[in-house]
C-alpha cells in the first residue's frame, strides 16, 4: 500500500495530537473486562500461566495491540492478523494460546516471553504496527528463529505462513524460513510513522504488569 508524503504527514500529526490529549479511555483494559476491536472481542482472563502442552504455540501481543491501535502500519486489521496466524498454526495441527505482554514494547522480548510461556517452547510476538518474531525459549531474547522487521511489507498470506512455520518448529521440524518481500524504500517511507506508533505502543507498557491470558472471539 503506497502512502504519499502529504497523507503520511497528516497521519503523524493526528497521532501526535492524540498523544498530547489526556484521554483515560486509552488506558489498558482492566483485568476481566471485555473490550472491542474491529473484527474481534478480547477479554483478559487472568495472569498467563506457563503451559504444559507440547503441542501449543503462544502468540504474544504487544501492549497496545487491539486496544488503542487496531490495525498495523498499513491498515491491516489486527483481527485479520490474529486470525491468519492462528489459521497457520491450526493447519499444522498445533493449538494457539494468546497472551498480552505488558512489560515491554520490544517485539523480541514479547516473542521471547511468549516462548517461555509456551508448552512447546515456541512463541510468536507481534507489535501493534505489525513487526513480528518467531522465538524459542532457550535462545537469548535478541536472537530468534525468524524476524520480520519490514512490517509495511507483511501481508495476510505472510502472517499465515508465520503461523505455519512456528507450528513446525513446535513439532521439532526445521522449516525453510518464510519468504519475505524487500523494498529499500519501505524504511524511509514509513520510518517517521513507525517511530510514532512505537512511542504510542510504549505508552501502554507496564514493567510491573504480568502477561495476561486472553480470550479472543472473532465477529
Amino acid at each position: 500500500m503506497a502512502i504519499d508524503e502529504k497523507l503520511l504527514k497528516s497521519v503523524i500529526a493526528e497521532v501526535l495530537k492524540e498523544m498530547n490529549t489526556a484521554d483515560t479511555s486509552a488506558a489498558s483494559a482492566v483485568e476481566g473486562e471485555t473490550y472491542e476491536c474491529p473484527g474481534m472481542q478480547i477479554t483478559e482472563i487472568g495472569d498467563a500461566e506457563k503451559g504444559t502442552n507440547p503441542n501449543e504455540v503462544v502468540l504474544g501481543l504487544a501492549p497496545a495491540f487491539g486496544e488503542s491501535q487496531t490495525t498495523n502500519i498499513v491498515g491491516i486489521p489486527h483481527a485479520d492478523i490474529v486470525k491468519e496466524v492462528m489459521a497457520g498454526l491450526e493447519e499444522e495441527g498445533v493449538s494457539c494460546r494468546i497472551v498480552k505482554v505488558y512489560r515491554t514494547s520490544d517485539v523480541s522480548f514479547i516473542a521471547h516471553d511468549a516462548a517461555e510461556l509456551s508448552g512447546s517452547g515456541i512463541g510468536i510476538g507481534i507489535q501493534s504496527k505489525g513487526t513480528t518474531v518467531i522465538h524459542q525459549k532457550d535462545l537469548p531474547p535478541l536472537s530468534n528463529l525468524e524476524l520480520f522487521p519490514q512490517c509495511p511489507l507483511i501481508d495476510l498470506e505472510t502472517y499465515r505462513a508465520i503461523g505455519k512455520n512456528a507450528a513446525q518448529y513446535a513439532k521439532g521440524e526445521s522449516p525453510n524460513p518464510v519468504p519475505v518481500k524487500n523494498d529499500q524504500m519501505a524504511r524511509p517511507k514509513f520510518q517517521a510513522l513507525s517511530a510514532v506508533l512505537h512511542i504510542k505502543e510504549t505508552e501502554h507498557a507496564d514493567r510491573d504488569k504480568a502477561p495476561k491470558a486472553l480470550k479472543v472471539v472473532f465477529k
